[in-house]
C-alpha cells in the first residue's frame, strides 16, 4: 500500500447564518459558560453592534466582562493582560469577537489564564502542548467579524515574540472553540480594504492547503471549493459591502481555508510571518502581495495541480491562466503589486530569510527552499520583480 497513514478531523461545530449572533446566550449555556469574558478590539468595542450583543447576554442572565486591549499582532504581554482581566472578573469562558487578532488573543486567554508557564512553552512543536495543565483551559466561542484567518475553527493562535519579532504558533487541542458562529451581518461594516486583505488571507489558506504535498484528500477538496467561493464572492464583498450572500460565502470560504490547512501551508505564509513580525504589517495584505511570487517559484511542482484547479474554477489557460486571474483579482480589489508599495524595504531580507526557512509553514511548501532561495524570493516580493 503506497497511501500513507493519516489522521483526519473536521470537528468544530459551526453555526452559520444571518442573525445567528443573537443566539450567543444559548451557545454560551451549551458550552457551560455563565460569566464570559468578551474579548474584542478597540475598533469594535464601542460600536452599537457590540453594545447590543452585551445587552443580549445580560438579558439572558449571563454576566459578561469586556477586554478590548487587543493589538493587531498580539504579543505575550497582550495575552497576559487579558488573563488578568479573566481572573480579576472571575470568568469561566471567553467569547472571541473580531478579526484574527481578537480571536487568537481570546483563545490564548482561555488557554493561559491558569497556566504557570510562558505561552512560548506551548509552541506547536512535537508534544509541547502537554506542558499545559489541561484542566485549566477555559471554553471559548468564536465570532469572526472578518472573513480571513479562520481562527474560529483552529486549535492554535499566532502570537508575536516581541524580542525576536517571530510569529509563533501556540497550540493546544482544548483551545478548539466550542462553537464557531458565522454571521455575515457582523461583517457588513468591514471597510473595503480590509475585506480585500482578509479575503486574500482566506484564499492563501485554500491555495496553499490545496498545493501542499501531503496526502489529505478531504482537505484538498475543501480547499478547492473554498477557492471557488473566493473567486465568486470576494470582489462582490469588496465592492458591495452590504451584500449578505457575498459576505456569508466569504465567511464560509475563510472557515474552509482554515479547516483545510491542516494539510499544510507554504512559502506564502513562511514569508508573510517574518515580514509581519518585523514590519508590523497586516497579515492578509502580505499574503495577497506575496502570493504570485510564490506561485511562480513553486510552478515546477504544482503546475498540474493548478491546471486541475483552474479547470474546476472555470479559468482557461491552465497555470498561466490561473496566474493571470490571481493578478487580475488582486488589482480589482486593490491589493498592491509589491511590498515596497506598503513601505517595506530590502534592508532586513537576511532576517526575513532566516526566519522563513524555520517557519512551520515552510514545511508544507511543495519545494523546500533554502535560506538563500528565500532571500531571493523575498527580494522579488519587495521590488515587484515577477
Amino acid at each position: 500500500m503506497t497511501i500513507p497513514n493519516r489522521n483526519f478531523g473536521f470537528p468544530t461545530p459551526v453555526r452559520f447564518g444571518a442573525g445567528r449572533v443573537k443566539e450567543l446566550p444559548d451557545f454560551c449555556k451549551a458550552a457551560n459558560i455563565r460569566k464570559p469574558l468578551f474579548v474584542t478590539d478597540k475598533g469594535l468595542v464601542n460600536t452599537p453592534m457590540v453594545a447590543d450583543i452585551i445587552a443580549n447576554l445580560k438579558a439572558a442572565g449571563l454576566n459578561p466582562g469586556v477586554f478590548s486591549d487587543v493589538r493587531p499582532n498580539p504579543t505575550e504581554d497582550n495575552v497576559l493582560e487579558g488573563c488578568k482581566a479573566f481572573r480579576d472578573g472571575g470568568h469561566d469562558g471567553v467569547i472571541c469577537f473580531g478579526g484574527g487578532s481578537a480571536l487568537d488573543t481570546g483563545k490564548m486567554v482561555a488557554l493561559m489564564h491558569g497556566q504557570k508557564i510562558s505561552i512560548f512553552d506551548l509552541e506547536d512543536i512535537g508534544d509541547w502542548w502537554t506542558r499545559a495543565d489541561a484542566s485549566k483551559v477555559a471554553p471559548n466561542i468564536c465570532v469572526p467579524t472578518t472573513a480571513g484567518t479562520g481562527s474560529e475553527v483552529g486549535r492554535a493562535g499566532v502570537i508575536t515574540n516581541p524580542k525576536t519579532h517571530e510569529k509563533k504558533i501556540i497550540f493546544h487541542p482544548d483551545v478548539m472553540p466550542k462553537f464557531a458562529v458565522l454571521d455575515p451581518e457582523v461583517t457588513v461594516g468591514l471597510p473595503a480594504k480590509l475585506t480585500a486583505a482578509t479575503g486574500f488571507d482566506a484564499f492563501a489558506h485554500c491555495l496553499e492547503a490545496y498545493s501542499a504535498p501531503f496526502y489529505h484528500p478531504l482537505a484538498a477538496g475543501v480547499a478547492l471549493e473554498g477557492m471557488r467561493l473566493v473567486k465568486e464572492n470576494l470582489a462582490k464583498a469588496v465592492k458591495k459591502g452590504k451584500d449578505i450572500d457575498a459576505r456569508g460565502n466569504m465567511l464560509v470560504a475563510s472557515t474552509m481555508g482554515a479547516t483545510a490547512f491542516q494539510r499544510g501551508l507554504g512559502a506564502i505564509h513562511a514569508l508573510s510571518h517574518p515580514f509581519g513580525g518585523l514590519y508590523d504589517a497586516h497579515h492578509g495584505l502580505l499574503n495577497g502581495i506575496i502570493m504570485p511570487y510564490v506561485l511562480k517559484a513553486n510552478r515546477k511542482k504544482i503546475e498540474k495541480d493548478i491546471e486541475r484547479a483552474a479547470a474546476y474554477l472555470g479559468i482557461k489557460g491552465g497555470f498561466n491562466g490561473f496566474m493571470k486571474w490571481v493578478l487580475a483579482l488582486r488589482k480589482e480589489v486593490g491589493i498592491p503589486h509589491a511590498l515596497k508599495d506598503i513601505g517595506i524595504d530590502t534592508k532586513r531580507l537576511d532576517e526575513v530569510a532566516a526566519m522563513a526557512v524555520k517557519d512551520p509553514s515552510a514545511g508544507g511548501n511543495p519545494i523546500q527552499f533554502t535560506e538563500k532561495q528565500y532571500k531571493a524570493l523575498a527580494r522579488k516580493c519587495v521590488t515587484g520583480d515577477l
